[in-house]
């Protein structure tokens, strides 16, 4: 059965078939007068010679260039999204597709719309995400900046599959299908750029089956610069890679530091080793108090961030959370604080002792350093023990 422009068109909203068609292919759309009638026209010879039933769809995030009447033009159905954003277009356009499949890619022709045999196939055959790569492809001269070629994409993948275990080697080509319904599921938030990026880490934190095909990137064919800033959005990446990570961000480094300083500390304990004296014994207490301050942002970020539907639950965290509860999270503060209470207070005998006069810096200070990281850990872990309850309360 071939496609018709009813099948595509404004017209199909009355059809009993819309609601089993086949594949939605989406195009996020912000003034692209120049390439998207030829975009359109591909995707429709595509789904034409494939004898697939669906449908071509414009997310039009404001376009003032006539984008929106050459689509209505050329039969494709048209959503408007006032929204602006690249993650709002797309996540309006999942919203009001109509396929069980959904094909994305941008308007630009960049991507050929013609050729998505292989992403159909593999999601006929299970697949939930369906990723397109470039560089297994290939990518066609003038088609890729060297520095997005040769740095920003390969280390933001590196750094994806590195935190989120995803096996993407292309983490941002924007060429892609997915199961409309295994999508929805992940329930995509961002609105900007990061919305590519959040859909890849979902899809390997919720465990979804995830595989890539081979795809050729070809220079755009517009006349104006294309809305990507390198350094702009290539921050914007990383910075959501970081935040959607909160072991990488806040609990590895913290666990580092905590790791040195009670090393560097204990080392230096028994007395002077060389140039370092009580003052690296200072920065190595501040290493524990900043680490240990690091590490608990982790757990708070990551369990507001489940609270929030915006990362999955963790067993891990919660087979902690049945052995490390308020009640021994408190006896541990209080044992920590009533450390550094000792400790102080000893160290003000041995002044009073003295007759409170001048002490010898170096010795007083291996007592005093201790005893109020103690006291400064105890406070932090007793207020830590009630606050992470207060985040608790909404899961249970």
């Amino acid at each position: 059965m071939k496609t018709t422009k009813a099948d595509i068109g404004l017209e199909a909203d009355t059809s009993a078939d819309l609601e089993t068609l086949e594949l939605s292919i989406i195009m996020p759309c912000l003034n692209e007068a120049e390439t998207l009638g030829t975009c359109i026209r591909k995707a429709q010879n595509f789904l034409c010679r494939e004898q697939i039933v669906g449908e071509v769809l414009i997310a039009d995030n404001g376009s003032t260039d006539g984008s929106v009447a050459i689509a209505q033009q050329l039969g494709a159905r048209v959503v408007h999204v006032s929204e602006r954003g690249y993650g709002s277009a797309l996540g309006h356009g999942i919203a009001a597709a109509r396929g069980q499949y959904i094909i994305m890619g941008d308007a630009d022709d960049s991507y050929d719309f013609s050729d998505l045999s292989l992403f159909v196939q593999q999601l006929r055959n299970g697949y939930d995400l369906v990723m397109g790569n470039r560089f297994k492809g290939g990518i066609k001269q003038g088609a890729m900046p060297p520095l997005h070629r040769y740095l920003g994409n390969p280390v933001l993948t590196w750094i994806g599959r590195l935190f989120f275990g995803s096996p993407c080697r292309d983490f941002h080509c924007g060429l892609r299908g997915f199961r409309r319904a295994a999508i929805e599921r992940l329930d995509l938030r961002t609105t900007g750029m990061e919305f590519a990026s959040e859909m890849v880490v979902k899809a390997s934190l919720y465990h979804l089956r995830v595989t890539e095909v081979p795809t050729t990137l070809s220079p755009d064919g517009r006349s104006r610069p294309p809305h990507l800033r390198t350094w702009r959005d290539g921050w914007r990446h990383l910075r959501f890679l970081l935040l959607y990570s909160p072991r990488w961000l806040f609990l590895y480094p913290g666990i580092m530091l905590m790791i040195a300083g009670l090393i560097v500390g204990a080392w230096l304990l028994p007395g002077t080793r060389g140039v370092f004296d009580v003052h690296t014994l200072l920065y190595a207490a501040a290493a524990i108090v900043v680490g240990f301050q690091s590490a608990t942002f982790a757990v708070f970020t990551k369990i507001f961030a489940i609270n929030q539907g915006l990362l999955p639950e963790d067993r891990r965290l919660l087979r902690f959370f049945r052995i490390i509860n308020l009640e021994k999270g408190l006896i541990v503060g209080a044992v920590l604080l009533m450390i550094g209470f000792l400790g102080s207070l000893y160290a003000f005998l041995i002044w009073g002792q003295r007759g409170f006069g001048t002490l010898d810096a170096s010795s007083m200070m291996r007592l005093t350093i201790p005893s109020v990281t103690a006291i400064i850990i105890g406070f932090q872990v007793f207020l830590s023990s009630f606050f992470l309850s207060i985040l608790g309360l909404n899961r249970r």
